[in-house]
């Protein structure tokens, strides 16, 4: 249950600068500090903001096919990828520090004994600490191209003086099993990073706001074609794509499925809403999905929460030192 009884949040649509992750941190932080000056206490950013969606390209791949071009803009496209924690999410916590505010933000994510890449949901603190993480479980269609799988161990909610938050990723929303997941861990504001920007995905946004009787915040990038560097080696898949790519869609609805900001189409914008908190328990009087409308002796979910781990290593020593182990009696 919220502490307050109404929170200010910030939906941030915004363009990234496409393979120039400093560039892209820099606005980041702007934005930050703006919506922060703005009384916003939590903020939402679009899914693979710092890192950047290649919508349009496809790398040079095709079934049992690689070309050299695709591999060096890969190879590009980890370099912009970013460590968590690492210099750019230094540089975000002091900006969300400034803020005073708890900031969810899209980014790739690298680790350093790795070169595989993963979009990930950042959570930072009014304070500007590292809070968390999630990784997208099951990127989509041609994202399984560049972008690896997260596991059961990503799958936070984090409490808040305004209700516990946690956040699932584009079409990871068309899980069934992964939303019921996140209401069963008390979720009162859900946040829906993504990359669609089609007319149905604002019927599924509102959907949730009714399934789960929770608030939910979806944020959106919108993306043109002149925030790609023309010198990448696959820059011409991008020829028969129009200028904009992409016209975001960013919304807050509340609780009865009901606009509060948004959508934001064909632009660049922050938008602000103000959320009344006790709305949850208006409308889980008729209809609580983890409280008095579920059916335990009929339906349960297990959901695996540990790290999957490929590599186990064991240090070869024996379990029992013959040197200090006392004879068995026969």
């Amino acid at each position: 249950m919220s502490k307050e009884r109404s929170v200010k949040v910030a939906i941030v649509q915004a363009t990234p600068a496409m393979f120039d992750t400093p560039a892209t941190v820099r606005k980041a932080c702007a934005l930050i500090k703006e919506a922060g000056a703005n009384g916003a206490k939590l903020m939402l950013f679009p899914e693979a903001f710092v890192g950047g969606y290649p919508k349009g390209m496809y790398l040079g791949v095709r079934v049992g096919m690689r070309s050299v071009e695709g591999r060096k803009d890969y190879r590009r496209y980890h370099d912009n990828a970013i460590l968590i924690p690492g210099p750019e999410t230094d540089e975000i916590g002091r900006a969300v520090a400034q803020a005073g505010a708890y900031v969810v933000l899209g980014v790739i994510e690298k680790e350093e004994d790795s070169s595989t890449v993963y979009c990930t949901a950042l959570f930072f603190g009014p304070d500007g600490t590292i809070l968390g993480k999630h990784r997208k479980i099951k990127p989509t269609a041609g994202e399984r191209y560049i972008w690896g799988e997260g596991d059961g161990s990503t799958l936070p909610v984090f409490d808040t003086p305004y209700g516990k938050i946690g956040a699932v990723i584009c079409w990871e929303n068309y899980m069934p099993l992964l939303r019921a997941a996140m209401y069963g861990k008390g979720v009162r504001i859900y946040l829906a990073p993504t990359f669609d920007a089609r007319d149905s995905w604002q019927i599924s946004m509102r959907h949730i706001a009714l399934e789960g009787h929770c608030f939910v915040i979806t944020c959106n990038q919108y993306l043109t074609k002149s925030a790609y560097p023309t010198d990448l080696c696959c820059y011409e898949e991008l020829a028969d794509q129009p200028e904009v790519l992409h016209r975001g869609g960013s919304a807050v609805i509340n609780p009865y499925g009901e606009y509060l900001a948004g959508p934001i189409w064909d632009g660049e914008g922050v938008a602000y809403a103000e959320l009344d908190l006790g709305q949850v328990e208006e409308t889980r009087f008729d209809f609580d999905v983890v409280g008095h409308y579920t059916r335990p002796d009929v339906l349960q979910l297990k959901v695996n929460e540990a790290p999957q781990a490929t590599y186990i290593y064991e240090n070869g020593v024996p379990c029992c030192d013959p040197g200090n182990c006392e004879e068995e009696e026969e």
